[in-house]
């Protein structure tokens, strides 16, 4: 869907690892990067189970240092940052490690953000306002979603607005990012599902994105297809090595397609519901994501007959638009299958914010690459159908 007539950027970490048992390389990597003392910016659960001491063991093993800061909330928050920071600063930390999703993750680059800035995280929001390199930094996932140990996007809860800021600056793209499988072994099964659908619906807006370049559409629809396999066997057996393995190269290269395509309405819509009611982002987007699609529908009628066989639907025979509503009905019933809450009732939302949302999301920066334009009624009534 690329015009001739601009240009296009392709924005990626540096290094990637990926791989069962890649994160005991994270000592040597941040070493490479010249790092000496690290702040681990993680979440208060991953601190509980450990994982944040044992990924401080293998940054200690290869002769550095590291303090651990657990202070990144779901829809971390501009205070969030501005504590890691002054943690940062503190312990005359220099470099940066990301343990966690996206809230981990999104928190780390809001820290980089303002040590190498300075100022407050607010004064970053839009795209490409910072003007200086961040410190060294590593992103380790330990969830299938968000894509954010890779990309040059950072959300942040402005804590008097409650909405959510979107940071989207190449400078936060971390420098190594990390996908251990092992490291997602275990994670409940509404995490692995809420974090697969976030993946899928990074692929598919970026799929129908106005922006997608061929690239980014080799990403998305491989994407497509490995969630199609690989997600269900990851909910019901948390276990399962080889399909949570699968989900995390699934969930890099959505990334991959979204970082450079960018997205739509769905993101839009879902960072309102995460900054007004605390909502986790990746159940938001996939109650969200087939009322956007039936929306987006008639914009690219044949981007979504691709996406529904990548889905493995069958759409022999059948015109554009009835192969199109055949994979969004694809995606209900995955979600379905896999234990996502059926409308935004469920999650509690209420009618009377539809209105100030859908303001909000109208000013967002990623409806600018929705395939369809939307005026304000038209937000709210995807609002409505996805109650």
């Amino acid at each position: 869907m690329a015009l001739a007539d601009q240009t296009y950027g392709f924005f990626i970490p540096t290094v990637t690892l990926m791989g069962v048992g890649c994160s005991k390389e994270a000592g040597d990597q941040a070493k490479a990067l010249g790092a000496t003392k690290l702040l681990i910016v993680t979440d208060a659960g991953l601190a509980k189970m450990g994982v944040a001491d044992k990924i401080k063991g293998y940054i200690e093993a290869a002769g550095l240092q590291a303090v651990i800061f657990d202070g990144a909330e779901p829809n971390p928050t501009d205070k969030n940052v501005h504590d890691g920071v002054k943690v940062y600063q503190d312990n005359k930390c220099d470099g940066i490690v990301s343990l966690g999703g996206g809230s981990s993750h999104d928190c780390g680059k809001g820290v980089g953000l303002v040590i190498a800035g300075g100022g407050n995280i607010r004064d970053y929001e839009g795209v490409n306002k910072s003007t200086k390199s961040m410190p060294p930094f590593l992103a380790i996932n330990t969830t299938a979603g968000t894509a954010s140990e890779m990309t040059r996007f950072c959300i942040i809860t402005n804590t008097d607005t409650h909405v959510k800021m979107a940071i989207v600056d190449w400078r936060v793209t971390p420098n190594i990012a990390i996908n251990d499988p092992v490291l997602m072994v275990g994670k409940p099964p509404a995490l692995t599902a809420a974090t697969g659908m976030d993946a899928l619906t990074h692929a598919v807006e970026a799929y129908v994105s106005i922006i997608a370049t061929p690239i980014t559409d080799a990403c998305a629809i491989q994407a497509i297809k490995l969630i199609a396999d690989h997600l269900s066997p990851a909910v019901a057996n948390g276990e399962n090595l080889e399909a949570r393995d699968a989900m995390a190269y699934a969930e890099y290269l959505a990334g991959m397609a979204f970082n450079n395509a960018s997205l739509g309405y769905v993101h839009s819509m879902a960072h309102q519901l995460g900054g007004f009611y605390n909502l986790p982002h990746g159940v938001c987007n996939a109650i969200l994501l087939p009322a956007v699609c039936e929306f987006n529908l008639i914009a690219c009628p044949k981007r979504f007959a691709d996406i529904a066989v990548a889905l493995g639907e069958d759409v022999s025979g059948l015109a554009p638009m009835a192969a199109g509503q055949k994979g969004i009905d694809a995606i209900r019933n995955l979600s379905a299958a896999i234990g996502i809450p059926k409308g935004l009732k469920e999650l509690n939302v209420k009618e009377e914010d539809l209105k100030i949302m859908s303001e909000n999301a109208k000013k967002d920066a990623c409806q600018l690459t929705n395939p369809r334009k939307a005026t304000l009624e038209q937000v709210i009534g995807i609002f409505k159908a996805a109650m």
